[in-house]
């Protein structure tokens, strides 16, 4: 595999050629050259979990795989937080979430998108593009516009199906923030179980839900509430599939789009369809991957039926590490989700929030590459609005900067300091090499005793954590303490970033 100098400087004496140079800068795109985009956005996938990044994957990603060796590899990407919510708000707004908030959208709550700030949906929308997104939204909704007056919900079984007017338009969801088409079901293992199309539920809610069956591997993680009779989880992932298919079979070449599909996969409930069943050696979880891999694949597929791949900016990525069954997978199937990163889902070690990132654009993003530079999913924005040459509105996507040397191989990444958050007791700051974390520990999620005695990792009683990354990805050795002068500037850094915005438009 072609590997590019540090950061992906890319050398053009080595590819010696202009129009090739001219194709990567992108300073011959012509207005009618606009790419569609498609942003496809796995949920709990962890970077071991792509199967080019890991040596020892037990589970087989073909399609991703070859989607990597079609474009570009990032290994040094990041979401914004290690829960959900806010790194699909940080992506789509281009801002830090700690700007704003930390948790997640809870069931029935409101919608947490800036009504006074656009998110890239709709600067796309508002240039041109038709614009949709199949999946898992759980970025809220104003669901008290058709909750029934006095009802609320029980502590036990959650709000009772006549809770709502099911007959209203639901409103403040994809439609209201820049998206022409919304289908999916909101959040797999939240209520309301039901389809929702555009801004109504197709089907009516009527009954509490049940979940008779048994998940593949892990709990059910569903939240009580109302539920369409027979909801069936196994086919959430198929339907929305269909769904994105369809929804590009449907196109036409003389209007650009911005599709973004949110998978519901491979998070929990882990429920693989039967045909996967088996397909990996990593256990239910591993199936389900196997599942949204072909589930790419049939999109990736769909694309180039309509010929539309040759001009289409495809960026896949996930919005978190993996959930805390990685160490029953990793102990009893020699699977590692995390790959070689220390640290899950909610976690501040990199495992909670470095993530797969592949992108790919015919004869624009270099192929078959592997480019090791710092790179934020809030970085999309701004570096999308530059390919496109459009200009951001004052007080918009604050945090987000064009990284298009970095993706088109010109350069080096334009981020020096990137700060991670899952919730309000802990941040850490990325400056270089250097992690610091301030926090006595970067772990959240609870750490089984044998991991840590297996993988040689051990507690100290330091009030923070600091690694170089470049010769400790592990974060095994904790410099906290024999590096205290720079600990000391990088949270100086830390504080000044959480005062103020890292760029001003």
């Amino acid at each position: 595999m072609l590997r590019f100098p540090s950061h992906c400087l890319m050398s053009f004496v080595l590819i010696g050629h202009i129009s090739l140079f001219c194709a990567l800068s992108l300073e011959c795109l012509a207005s009618g050259d606009r790419p569609n985009i498609v942003l496809l956005y796995a949920d709990d996938m962890g970077y071991g979990d792509l199967g080019v990044q890991n040596p020892e994957s037990k589970i087989p990603t073909p399609h991703l795989d070859r989607l990597a060796s079609q474009g570009t590899r990032f290994t040094d990407a990041h979401s914004s937080s290690g829960i959900c919510t806010p790194s699909r708000y940080a992506l789509l707004q281009g801002r830090y979430h700690w700007r704003k908030f930390h948790g997640i959208v809870n069931s029935f709550d409101e919608s947490v998108l800036d009504d006074e700030k656009w998110t890239l949906a709709e600067l796309l929308k508002a240039n041109g593009y038709k614009t949709a997104c199949i999946g898992k939204w759980h970025l809220g909704w104003n669901w008290k516009a058709i909750q029934r007056e006095a009802s609320k919900p029980d502590p036990k079984t959650g709000y009772a199906p006549d809770a709502f007017d099911w007959s209203k338009p639901i409103p403040d969801g994809p439609l209201e923030h820049g998206f022409d088409y919304y289908f999916g079901d909101d959040v797999p293992n939240f209520p309301p179980y039901a389809w929702i199309e555009n801004d109504r539920v197709l089907t009516i809610p009527t009954v509490p839900l049940a979940t008779p069956k048994q998940t593949a591997e892990g709990a059910w993680e569903a939240r009580p509430g109302p539920s369409v009779k027979d909801w069936d989880f196994w086919a959430v992932t198929p339907t929305l599939t269909q769904r994105a298919v369809s929804w590009i079979s449907n196109q036409t070449s003389d209007t650009p789009f911005f599709l973004y599909v949110p998978f519901t996969s491979p998070h929990a409930p882990i429920v693989p369809d039967r045909e996967f069943v088996g397909s990996s050696r990593a256990n239910g979880f591993g199936d389900f991957m196997v599942q949204t891999d072909a589930a790419v694949g049939q999109i990736l597929a769909a694309l180039e039926d309509k010929g539309f791949s040759e001009n289409t900016w495809v960026i896949f990525s996930s919005d978190n590490g993996p959930e805390a069954y990685a160490y029953a997978r990793l102990k009893n199937h020699g699977h590692r989700s995390m790959g070689p990163l220390r640290g899950l889902k909610r976690d501040l070690y990199e495992g909670g929030h470095r993530v797969p990132m592949l992108m790919r654009w015919p004869n624009r993003i270099p192929s078959d590459r592997v480019c090791d530079g710092l790179l934020s999913q809030i970085d999309l924005y701004a570096t999308i609005a530059g390919v496109l040459d459009l200009e951001i509105p004052a007080g918009n996507a604050e945090d987000s900067l064009d990284q298009r040397p970095l993706i088109f191989g010109t350069g080096n990444s334009t981020r020096e300091i990137l700060v991670h958050n899952t919730n309000p007791n802990g941040y850490a700051i990325r400056q270089g090499a250097w992690v610091l974390i301030e926090a006595k520990t970067g772990s959240i999620s609870k750490v089984p005793e044998w991991f840590d005695r297996q993988y040689g990792y051990r507690e100290d009683d330091l009030e923070g954590e600091l690694y170089r990354l470049d010769v400790d990805l592990a974060q095994r050795e904790n410099l906290f303490q024999s590096e205290g002068a720079r600990a000391e500037l990088m949270r100086r850094e830390l504080r000044r970033t959480r005062q103020a915005p890292s760029t001003e438009r």
